[in-house]
């Protein structure tokens, strides 16, 4: 015959087990709803990240120095053309090492100087590449600053007009003008070109390019140890064979 002790002992085992199965069910269920709730997020931010991450825009494979651009800029993020305060603007634009000395003509291309002297203050083409570079004769470009590297637009900046584009549609040695799309004067962005020889490229339907000034000092160190290098495989238009970078743009 079981003792009452020993009966009572028993109970206590019992409800000993019972609370531990209950706590692990509990533990369960709770584990599989984090697992579930972490599941969730997971899927969420890959679904995000699908929505936001688009492949870079294809480069421009037209002679005419252009940045793809997908749509329109909000007003906001484009400077007033105020800021380049109708003057000169002097400084240096560093590239693989070699200083240019650089004028900005912030009367003649208001507009497109603004936006390029709001780049500089922000740091916006420290690192940036230089994706282009052209060798046919009489067409010599070095094409800079586009967001991803690779010559794709920032399709949430873009403005026009076109300003101070040469009537002629030469562009002499040292120039330095304003990317944008083909036959479109309101796509202006981050993108400008050195031109580092006489180069005439032809007005589209929307005009000429903006030309927002001139190297003054460097041009010739520029060609020595960027250009004479060259372009991937030898094409006359394509990336830089070596790989070509801003360190600095400084205005004042």
């Amino acid at each position: 015959m079981v003792s009452k002790q020993e009966q009572e002992r028993r109970v206590r085992d019992y409800r000993a087990r019972q609370t531990v199965h209950a706590r692990r069910r509990q533990r369960q269920r709770r584990d599989s709803l984090l697992g579930g709730a972490l599941a969730l997020v997971v899927l969420l931010g890959g679904a995000a990240l699908i929505a936001t991450v688009q492949p870079p825009a294809d480069p421009a494979s037209t002679a005419a120095p252009t940045a793809p651009v997908e749509t329109p800029a909000a007003e906001s993020l484009v400077p007033d053309p105020s800021l380049a305060e109708g003057r000169t603007w002097t400084g240096a634009l560093t590239v693989n090492g070699v200083e240019l000395g650089v004028e900005l003509d912030g009367a003649a291309a208001p507009q497109a100087v603004s936006a390029v002297l709001a780049d500089t203050q922000s740091d916006y083409y420290d690192g940036k590449t230089c994706h282009r570079l052209t060798t046919s004769p009489g067409f010599s470009v070095l094409q800079c600053g586009s967001v991803d590297g690779q010559g794709s637009g920032d399709p949430s900046y873009a403005y026009g007009p076109i300003e101070n584009a040469p009537a002629d549609d030469l562009y002499v040695e040292g120039t330095i003008a304003m990317a944008r799309q083909s036959n479109n004067a309101e796509s202006n962005g981050h993108q400008f070109f050195i031109v580092y020889g006489d180069t005439t490229i032809p007005s589209d339907n929307a005009g000429g390019y903006s030309v927002i000034g001139r190297v003054t000092s460097g041009l010739d160190q520029l060609q020595t140890d960027v250009i004479a290098l060259g372009t991937q495989g030898g094409a006359p238009d394509g990336p830089p064979a070596a790989p070509v970078a801003i360190d600095d743009f400084v205005l004042q």
